[in-house]
């Protein structure tokens, strides 16, 4: 059988086993010169022994070698052809008494065996070799019938009793064509079955290879989104932070020199805090798998404890924020802390993007029974159409998808705009209850749960305008 993978599954009705190669043709070729050498042989031999009184002319004995054996050559590209001619020289043979018995009874039965074995139409390879027995068990009746009548055939076998020798002869003839024909039958069925067999193992073979290669390029597709998310995420915040806060120390240079150095310096650790978020990312990407088989997601410890912090940077960059923690703490992942803070990050850097210089933000972290829900609204602007070539709805989604939350987003009805993630967190609670946490005081020990840091109209005009100009 050809070793080519099949493209079609061979469960299908319209399965076809595959072509005969050129090395089984020579195969066949070789093996019907072998038999049609070996019946001449065996002609000469029957021939001197005298197997019959009359035997056929030799050149009617050379058709008939030439029919009951070369045709074989064809034998798996015309198996039904190659059949029925085997089996009429056969018949012919006996009925003009070519003196042979040996290799016309291989041949017949590798011709039947090749129809079994080859005709992927198998109701026509079971009527053909219906056909093809039935005449043979018909010819053998008429030739036992003929034997018993003749006084002369078989003499040697007394016709006395009911169960005399020449009826335990034509037993033993019945039965050895019985078990011939069934055999050729039976092993014409189990080549078919074994090379479908074949094939559908290399077919599944070949589906789980196409499987696991699919799978490979949609890990590594995964992996690049996540990347990207990542760097989007890090990115987008750090540098619009920066760019608003550049904007404005160029802005207040000359008027408020100290304005612009604070400015400046929160540029500068806006930068430092990129470089240390963007470092940790990459030593998260050079780790190997964890030993527990949990994914990573990040070598960084952000988390819902660092919200206080981004508060406080959304506010210094002219965000004023407020951050609200409710409810009894949850022992939540740190998987979904990191998602819930990776979406609150980008949700404020898009109000600072599109709310306007008026605008105000406000967070606020659930702990409910059974689940934990983060909201960011902000006031100002609502675009009216999705910004060109924008991810970062996208890559809150695919967030809020890979652990399992429901994510909203849309302007709200007083105005605004609102962005809420659930996650179900089956755990316990910590007993805890608080207001935010720990580090979201102020420097001075202040509260920062309610009250935004104090920016006064000339730097937030001035913030604005470096918005403005940087766009």
């Amino acid at each position: 059988m050809s070793t080519q993978v099949p493209l079609v599954d061979p469960n299908d009705p319209s399965w076809r086993r595959p072509a005969v190669t050129r090395s089984q043709l020579r195969t066949d070729a070789v093996l019907a010169v072998v038999l049609f050498v070996g019946t001449l042989f065996s002609l000469m031999l029957y021939r001197v022994a005298g197997l019959y009184d009359k035997p056929a002319e030799m050149w009617v004995c050379l058709i008939w070698a030439v029919l009951i054996t070369l045709p074989l050559a064809l034998r798996r590209r015309f198996p039904n052809t190659v059949a029925i001619v085997v089996s009429g020289a056969f018949i012919g043979g006996g009925e003009l008494q070519v003196p042979e018995l040996l290799m016309c009874n291989i041949t017949l039965f590798m011709a039947l065996y090749a129809v079994g074995a080859w005709v992927d139409n198998r109701r026509t390879a079971l009527v053909v070799r219906a056909v093809i027995i039935a005449a043979m068990l018909g010819w053998l009746v008429i030739a036992m019938l003929r034997t018993t009548t003749d006084p002369d055939a078989l003499d040697g076998f007394s016709r006395v009793g009911a169960f005399s020798p020449l009826v335990a002869y034509l037993m033993i003839q019945i039965l050895t064509n019985l078990l011939y024909f069934g055999g050729a039958y039976y092993f014409g069925d189990r080549s078919y079955a074994s090379a479908k067999q074949k094939a559908l193992l290399e077919y599944r073979t070949a589906e789980l290879e196409r499987e696991r290669e699919r799978t490979e390029q949609q890990a590594v597709a995964l992996e690049r989104v996540r990347i990207a998310r990542e760097l989007h995420d890090v990115v987008a915040h750090h540098v619009s932070v920066m760019g608003v806060q550049a904007g404005a120390a160029r802005t207040v240079l000359e008027s408020n020199p100290a304005m612009a150095r604070d400015a400046l310096a929160n540029v500068e650790l806006g930068a430092r805090t990129a470089i240390d978020e963007l470092h940790k990312l990459l030593h998260t990407l050079r780790e190997s798998e964890p030993a527990d088989g949990r994914a990573s997601t990040s070598a960084s410890t952000l988390g819902l404890e660092s919200l206080s912090a981004l508060v406080r940077d959304s506010t210094a960059s002219g965000l004023p924020t407020t951050l609200d923690v409710i409810g009894e703490r949850l022992d939540v992942p740190g998987l979904v802390q990191f998602s819930l803070y990776r979406i609150a990050q980008e949700a404020l850097t898009n109000a600072r993007k599109h709310a306007g210089p008026t605008a105000t933000a406000d967070v606020r972290v659930r702990y409910l029974p059974d689940s934990v829900e983060l909201e960011v609204g902000n006031t100002g602007n609502v675009p009216s159409r999705p910004q060109p070539g924008g991810l970062g709805l996208i890559g809150m989604r695919e967030r809020i998808d890979a652990i399992g939350g429901t994510l909203e987003t849309g302007p709200r009805a007083r105005g605004g705009y609102l962005v809420r993630a659930r996650v179900p967190v089956p755990g316990k609670r910590t007993g805890e209850r608080t207001g935010v946490p720990a580090d979201a005081a102020s420097p001075d020990g202040a509260d920062n749960t309610h009250v935004p840091a104090a920016h006064d109209d000339a730097q937030r005009n001035a913030q604005h305008n470096a918005r403005e100009t940087t766009r």
